[in-house]
Formats: C-alpha cells, structure tokens, sequence
C-alpha cells in the first residue's frame, strides 16, 4: 500500500511538472512571433519601400543588415511610395548614401515613386523606372481648412489659450495672418530648396538651373523622367537587377534576398487583427501542436 502512494504521488509531481512546462510552452508560441532575418546565401538584397513614408525604421534596419552582410553584394532599392512625411524621407535618403561607401545601390521604381518616394530614390547610385511610372512631384505642401463660417452657422465658439502669439498657428477657427502665412512659407520654401538640394547631391549630373524648371511640385511619367535626367534607365526590376550586376562586377548568377517580415503575435492579432487574422493563426497553431501531440501519443 505504501509502495502504491509513493508511486501516487511521483506520478502525480512527474505530471505536473510536465503539464506546466507543455502550458508554458504553448503561451510562448502563442505570444511569441518571429525576428527580423535578413541574412541568407543570396547575393542582392532587396529592400521595399512601399505605401506613405511615415515610419522608416524597418527600412533602416534593413539597408543596415544588408550593408553589413558579406553574401549581399548589392541592393536594389524597390520604391512603390507616393511620399510621406519630410523628416522620414530624409532619413532613408541619408541611410542609402550610408550603405553606398559599402555596397552598390539602384533604386527600381514601381508604380509611383513621387515626392517623398522620389526623394529617397534619387540617393541611390542609379534609378530605373517604368516608362509609366508616375515620379517627380518635387515640391512640399501644407493645407489647412478654415471652419470659421462652420463654426459661426452652428452656433460654436471654439476658444484657445496659447503661449506665443503663433502657437496656433493654422488653426481652424480663424483666417491666417500675413505673418503666419510668410512664416510657413518660409518654413516650405526651406524645405523645398533642401529637397533640391538632396537630389543635385545625389544626381550630380542635374545642374541647379535645370532642376529648377521642373523642381515644381510638377508629377512626371517614367519615360519623362528619363529625358529629363531625373533617371537613368528605363526598365522592370530585372532590368534593375542586371545594372546592378554590371555596377558590382557579379559573377555568379544573381539572386533576390528578401527581408523576412515580422509574423504579428497573437496579443497583436487580438487587438490589432480581424478575425479572420485571428482564425488563420490559431489554425496554424493547431497544426504546430498537433504533431508534437501524436508523438507524446506514440501515434
């Protein structure tokens, strides 16, 4: 009887121990999600640029990881962006021109590479585009709407209280000042004139006066860019593919490296995710758990 306990309860620890370790497990899977991994036994990296650039971190990290990879040889920049915010643009036009002292660049331009999306094209050693591209657009913007009549009809007073006489600057709720008007197109025209700026440094064959007849907030199709100096070639991505062969000197045959993107965690799913989301990935958890399952069964 007492050999029958003591085989109780060694069971009974033996078990608990194993379920607690299967459970914490199976929440690590779950809340867990896979690291950014860029490096493989290819030759060319590839590093998108896709939709309003307002956060360039990852493609910081990326550039970064490619440019310190030996296997990687080159990059191809693959610009598909309308534009975004100024500061993030410049940002990835400064981290291109970082990776250059090390690897080649050619940026490859999709559908729109415009603005922005021209901006951080135009650091790279060479640009192809479609002839149907839409690019240029070199110019800077800043629209504010007056409410004040809105305001007045339905009976509202909006009310500030401010610091500085132009804390509220655009605001809604009144016209804008000749002050502020001159103070924010001074703001654009320094921005705009460092935008210029940018692309004489990164297209040392523009001169200053001729960027200046098209630096004009004017959108551009591909085959105009390419009369116009603005690219180099005219060409798909393989066509980008093979002068950046030719600019390394590759001898194997090339091969695309594209970044492994984050799979979100199921807490990022749950908040962030539909449900459809949701569903695909407790599928594809239901699959990873079934297997070690069958063993522990000796199926």
């Amino acid at each position: 009887m007492k050999n029958k306990t003591v085989l109780f309860w060694l069971l009974f620890i033996f078990g608990s121990v194993f379920l607690f370790l299967f459970t914490f497990s199976f929440v690590l899977v779950l809340l867990g999600h896979d690291k950014l991994s860029l490096t493989s036994n290819g030759n060319i990296g590839v590093v998108e640029v896709k939709g309003v650039i307002m956060d360039p971190k990852i493609v910081l990290e990326q550039l970064e990881t490619f440019a310190e990879d030996d296997n990687i040889k080159g990059i191809i920049l693959r610009v598909d962006s309308p534009g975004g915010s100024v500061g993030p643009s410049q940002e990835i036009y400064e981290q291109v021109l970082e990776v250059r002292k090390k690897k080649k660049v050619v940026a490859s331009m999709v559908s729109v590479a415009a603005s922005g999306g021209y901006y951080v094209a135009c650091s790279a050693d060479k640009i192809v585009a479609n002839a149907g591209t839409l690019t240029g657009s070199i110019g800077v913007i800043m629209e504010m709407v007056n409410l004040e009549e809105l305001y007045r009809w339905a009976k509202l007073k909006p009310q500030t209280i401010k610091s500085g006489r132009y804390k509220d600057i655009g605001s809604s709720t009144r016209d804008m000042t000749p002050e502020e008007r001159k103070l924010l197109e001074d703001l654009l025209q320094d921005t705009h004139e460092r935008f210029k700026a940018d692309i004489l440094r990164g297209r040392p064959n523009l001169t200053p006066e001729k960027l200046a007849t098209i630096a004009d907030g004017r959108v551009l199709s591909g085959s105009m860019a390419k009369e116009l100096g603005l690219i180099d070639e005219l060409g798909n991505l393989y066509a980008a593919v093979d002068l950046l062969v030719e600019l390394t000197g590759l001898q194997d045959e090339p091969e695309l490296v594209y970044p492994k993107e984050d799979e979100p965690s199921l807490f990022d799913l749950m908040v962030n995710g539909s449900v459809e989301d949701l569903a695909q990935r407790l599928q594809g958890f239901r699959g990873r758990l079934t297997a070690p399952l069958l063993l522990l069964m000796g199926e």
